[in-house]
C-alpha cells in the first residue's frame, strides 16, 4: 500500500479486491441488458482504458471496441475547456453505443462526449462509470451503470492520475 502520490498524501479509498467484485458485476448487468444487441464499446482515454480492459472480460457477448480521447485538464486538477483529440473510428449509426469513462465528476466531459456520440445516430446510447461523484452536476446527465458512488474528493489509481501519476496503481487513493 502506499502513502503518497506526487509529494501529497494518498489514503486507501477503494481496494483492487473490492473494485474487482463490483467490475465483474457491471459486466454480468451489461451482459443480461445488452442480449442480442449490436453493442459498441467506446472507452474514454486516458483514464477509463483499466476499467475498460477489466469490464470487457465479464460482458459474455459480442462487442467491438472503440476509443475516444478528449482534454479537459489544463492543469493537473483544474478543469479547463474541453478538446476533441480523437474521436471513434468506426461507423455508430444505428448501434447500441455504451461509453464506459473512469469516473464522472461535474458531468461536462460527459456531456460534450455524449453530443459527439449522438451525432453520429446510435440506435441507444448508456454510459458506465467506475466512479460517479456525489456532487451537483454542471450538465444533465444519466449514469446508467456505476461501480461506486463517493463523496467530492481527488483521487488516483485503477486509471485515474495526478499529473500523469498513479494510474497504475491496483487500489484507488484519496489525495488529501
Amino acid at each position: 500500500m502506499i502513502s503518497e502520490v506526487s509529494g501529497r498524501e494518498a489514503k486507501l479509498l477503494l481496494s483492487s479486491e473490492e473494485i474487482s467484485n463490483r467490475v465483474s458485476q457491471l459486466g454480468r448487468e451489461i451482459t443480461r441488458d445488452y442480449k442480442d444487441k449490436d453493442l459498441v464499446i467506446i472507452g474514454v482515454l486516458k483514464g477509463g482504458f483499466i476499467f475498460l480492459a477489466d469490464l470487457i472480460r465479464h460482458i459474455k457477448l459480442k462487442i467491438e471496441i472503440d476509443f475516444i480521447r478528449v482534454s479537459s485538464y489544463k492543469e493537473a486538477t483544474q478543469a479547463g475547456d474541453i478538446e476533441l483529440i480523437t474521436n471513434t473510428g468506426i461507423s455508430l449509426r444505428d448501434r447500441h453505443v455504451l461509453l464506459v469513462e473512469d469516473l464522472i465528476d461535474t458531468g461536462v466531459t460527459s456531456d460534450f462526449i455524449k453530443r459527439t456520440i449522438i451525432s453520429n445516430n446510435p440506435a441507444s446510447y448508456k454510459t458506465c462509470a467506475l466512479i460517479k461523484k456525489r456532487k451537483r452536476r454542471e450538465a444533465d446527465i444519466t449514469v446508467d451503470y456505476f461501480g461506486f458512488e463517493i463523496d467530492d474528493k481527488f483521487i488516483v489509481g485503477y486509471g485515474t492520475d495526478l499529473a500523469e501519476e498513479g494510474r497504475n496503481l491496483p487500489d484507488i487513493y484519496v489525495i488529501e
